[in-house]
């Protein structure tokens, strides 16, 4: 497994390209994690990860969505993103995840990746705006790995993301980037509706066909304002995706990402570790993508680095989260989400005002801990890279 996907990695992408994923994300990636590790011993809390919803419009509509998609776009200036990227890599930080709504509809966005040729960026993305011309310019940038959504058949696809046609457009996107040579990946929210579809070796070797070079499986959240419980796992349904990852790891040449759980097959939570954080299309700093709360912005006096090493919110968010659960803390505990939105004073950081009403009307649900059916690492690479470079930081003990 590990020659064939060495081999697809050597012939497949611009070797440009794979030069800079390499050393930008491989190499200084793995540096910014040691720093982050330093940087705890000195009682520092600064995450070598940050992710960065860029804007909040987007052309679909998909269940379970909570950004302001239908509300009048957002998006974080061309200053502010340089401002913003600067200040971390002043610190070691070196990777980027690029969110939306759609970042593609950012005005800025192949500038904001130019200005910073020493950094690599993982753009989550529906594909839809990923069109030949586009494809051609991530090419030219080459420190852009786009992260493709694909949630389910053609029905399923239309269904869950709210527009007609979208999986036969997405799918153009993807071959748009294989074109070009770009390292490109396949993300999916796995919910009851695609499980049977896309969490199968099957839709893997499409994938590998279709020149894809990493999965990234998620299971689906219910929150949000319309958040659609009936499509969540069952706790059975969460501990068969874990073993399919972990089993394909070891058969197929192809990259499979996963961010809840260590090499021992235990849950953890990316937030409560500390390893990154969330910035809002407003530049609200919040614990995660899907707390809509916070007590500070980009926009604040100090830098965000200061910023988030000293925030009482974003502190006691991670040390609440880690000591009620290994797990997702607003699917298990949203009461206590609520307690720490209230005893901090946060701001609810949407248009719509609601999150509050959101979350208090959220029941408890599974996550990712499931005591007795941990399934760990089979693969040496993985369990090595996990092992080193994500795990629970000290958080759960």
């Amino acid at each position: 497994m590990v020659f064939s996907f060495a081999k697809r990695m050597l012939t497949e992408p611009d070797l440009r390209l794979l030069g800079k994923f390499a050393y930008n994300f491989g190499f200084k990636g793995a540096l910014s994690v040691e720093k982050y590790k330093r940087r705890l011993k000195r009682g520092e809390h600064f995450p070598p990860f940050l992710f960065i919803s860029i804007i909040s419009g987007c052309q679909l509509r998909c269940q379970g969505c909570w950004v302001d998609v239908a509300a009048p776009s957002k998006h974080i200036s061309l200053e502010d993103m340089n401002r913003l990227i600067n200040d971390a890599k002043k610190h070691g930080n070196s990777y980027f995840g690029i969110l939306g709504g759609e970042p593609f509809l950012h005005p800025d966005l192949m500038e904001i990746f130019e200005a910073h040729p020493d950094c690599y960026f993982q753009v989550f993305t529906n594909g839809q705006l990923i069109t030949d011309e586009v494809a051609a310019q991530l090419r030219r940038v080459g420190n852009v790995s786009p992260l493709i959504s694909v949630e389910g058949t053609e029905f399923v696809s239309d269904e869950r993301r709210g527009r007609l046609n979208v999986l036969s457009r997405t799918l153009a996107g993807i071959q748009n980037c294989r074109k070009h040579r770009l390292i490109t990946g396949v993300a999916t929210s796995v919910c009851r509706t695609n499980i049977d579809d896309l969490v199968t070796e099957t839709w893997l070797r499409r994938l590998i066909d279709m020149g894809v070079h990493y999965a990234w499986f998620h299971t689906y959240r219910a929150v949000g304002p319309k958040a659609n419980p009936e499509l969540s796992l069952s706790r059975e349904q969460i501990v068969q995706v874990r073993r399919f990852v972990v089993e394909m790891r070891s058969k197929l040449p192809l990259a499979i990402v996963d961010a809840y759980w260590d090499d021992k097959g235990e849950a953890l939570c990316p937030m409560a570790t500390g390893v990154s954080h969330h910035i809002s299309p407003y530049g609200d700093i919040e614990p995660c993508p899907i707390i809509q709360f916070a007590t500070e912005t980009i926009h604040d006096r100090q830098s965000v680095f200061e910023i988030m090493n000293n925030s009482a919110f974003l502190r006691d968010f991670r040390e609440t989260a880690a000591n009620a659960t290994r797990g997702c803390v607003v699917l298990e505990r949203p009461d206590l989400v609520k307690g720490l939105v209230m005893k901090h004073g946060a701001r609810d950081t949407t248009q719509r005002a609601t999150a509050l009403a959101e979350i208090d009307a959220m029941q408890a649900r599974h996550s990712q801990h499931q005591p007795g059916h941990e399934v760990p690492e089979d693969h040496w690479a993985y369990r090595f890279a996990k092992k080193h470079w994500f795990f629970g930081f000290g958080a759960y003990t």
